[in-house]
């Protein structure tokens, strides 16, 4: 009888021990504050970018500001009037351009010269997001200023040389060329 006893109590305790584990509940909940935060700072950041911008481009009289729908606002300093210079670069084709960069009070942040011209295969390679969008804007043979809040230019991170945390630029673009994308995936069929 005791032997039966204590196989019992060996079956329901080993019976016990094999019930499926349950998963731990964490210490603290996060209720997404943190975020709810960073949106919130991102938003009246924007905002007083902003502001200070259109205040800027309502005191220039002297040109013609066009607003993008990219968040960013420009104006041609000089303009293609060849009618059929129609052409504005697309995904994959090379582009040839300098440019400068200034703060919003003028001041050369890098001067023309100091980046050396550029050659970019549109959208395939690395560069600041204002200014990949604001050369879809152009032709060949055009010039423009971009003037781009900081989450159009460097950002949070600046450029980790000049350009600090949040710095909104204005960046004076020339276009020189446009080479359309060679795509010699085609077969002669």
């Amino acid at each position: 009888m005791k032997l039966k006893l204590i196989y019992i109590t060996v079956l329901i305790i080993g019976a016990m021990g094999c019930k499926s584990p349950e998963a731990r509940r964490p210490v603290t909940q996060n209720s997404g504050s943190f975020i709810n935060e960073s949106i919130k700072r991102n938003k009246k950041l924007v905002a007083k970018e902003e502001a200070i911008i259109l205040k800027m481009i309502e005191k220039d009289s002297t040109r013609d500001y066009i607003a993008s729908s990219n968040g960013f606002w420009y104006y041609y300093n000089e303009q293609s009037t060849d009618s059929l210079n129609t052409e504005m670069p697309e995904y994959g084709d090379v582009v040839r351009f300098d440019y400068n960069i200034k703060d919003l009070n003028g001041n050369y942040i890098y001067d023309v010269g100091e980046i050396p011209t550029k050659r970019y295969a549109m959208d395939r390679e690395n560069l600041f997001g204002g200014l990949r969008e604001g050369l879809k804007l152009m032709k060949a043979g055009e010039k423009a200023t971009f003037i781009f809040p900081s989450h159009k230019a460097f950002g949070y991170y600046g450029d980790k040389d000049r350009i600090g945390t949040n710095i909104p630029i204005i960046t004076e673009v020339t276009l020189h060329s446009i080479t359309q994308e060679i795509n010699t995936n085609k077969s002669d069929n």
